[in-house]
């Protein structure tokens, strides 16, 4: 309970304990509301599902903080946004940033449209994934890890296949933001990195780019992501630290504040 408070603050806590205790005792289908110091906002969680491991991760384990004393934030992209949590984590840390949250999952989709609709002007979203490429993209029909919402894959179409989405590269996403620069790369494809980054287009950007916040998925069909990544950036001048699950990659000349 001590650690409950310490995250969430008293108010989430309660709003926590109550909301599981309730969810189990009555075993209702509706989302419900959770709280965290860590949110400007409440955010919706969709009982029997992975939304509250992903919530635990990142509000309670707060796999995020080692860049909460990044400063002059301007532009995040986040890629595999899921339901919005990172996301929501990253606009109240980063009050002043614009954010960019991909995701190619239509349920987790609509719901990250609920949980970052509160952020207004600050969060541009899409239903979309990122790929080395712009091409017409569906949902993998294989079962990756324990198949839940926070594990989705996605393919390129096949021949006459009609598309879900499309698959959007990083460098059209940046063009399309007018700036500059990205401050904050978050990347959680379940995979999919093995696809960006063993293709030259990611030359383009990835200079571009002042930290990278990525999970490597090695257990995937695409290939030994974490040996794909490594050689892709091996000559940028990048710090590279671990943050629970994620690899920290962040410029060396990129300064901490408060």
């Amino acid at each position: 309970m001590f650690r409950l408070v310490k995250t969430l603050g008293i108010i989430g806590s309660v709003v926590y304990v109550f909301q599981c205790f309730y969810q189990r005792l009555l075993q209702t289908g509706h989302p419900y509301k959770l709280i965290s110091k860590y949110a400007r906002y409440p955010v919706l969680c969709r009982p029997g599902t992975s939304d509250s491991r992903v919530f635990n991760q990142i509000f309670i384990e707060r796999e995020y903080c080692c860049i909460d004393d990044f400063s002059n934030v301007s532009l995040i992209i986040d890629c595999g946004a899921n339901v919005g949590y990172s996301s929501a984590y990253l606009l109240s840390r980063f009050q002043n940033a614009h954010l960019i949250a991909v995701e190619p999952d239509v349920g987790n989709y609509l719901m990250m449209t609920n949980n970052l609709k509160p952020y207004n002007h600050q969060v541009r979203m899409l239903h979309a994934a990122v790929w080395s490429h712009q091409v017409g993209l569906t949902m993998a029909e294989s079962i990756y890890r324990d198949g839940g919402a926070w594990t989705c894959q996605v393919r390129e179409c096949k021949l006459g296949e009609t598309a879900l989405f499309e698959g959007v590269d990083i460098a059209c996403i940046l063009r399309e933001s007018r700036q500059s620069r990205i401050s904050i790369l978050k990347m959680d494809i379940e995979g999919a990195e093995g696809i960006i980054f063993s293709s030259p287009t990611y030359k383009t950007w990835i200079d571009k780019v002042d930290v990278i916040m990525i999970e490597l998925h090695d257990d995937s069909s695409f290939g030994n992501c974490t040996e794909i990544f490594f050689s892709a950036i091996e000559k940028e001048e990048f710090e590279i630290f671990h943050c629970g699950e994620l690899t920290v990659c962040k410029r060396r000349h990129i300064q901490r504040g408060t």
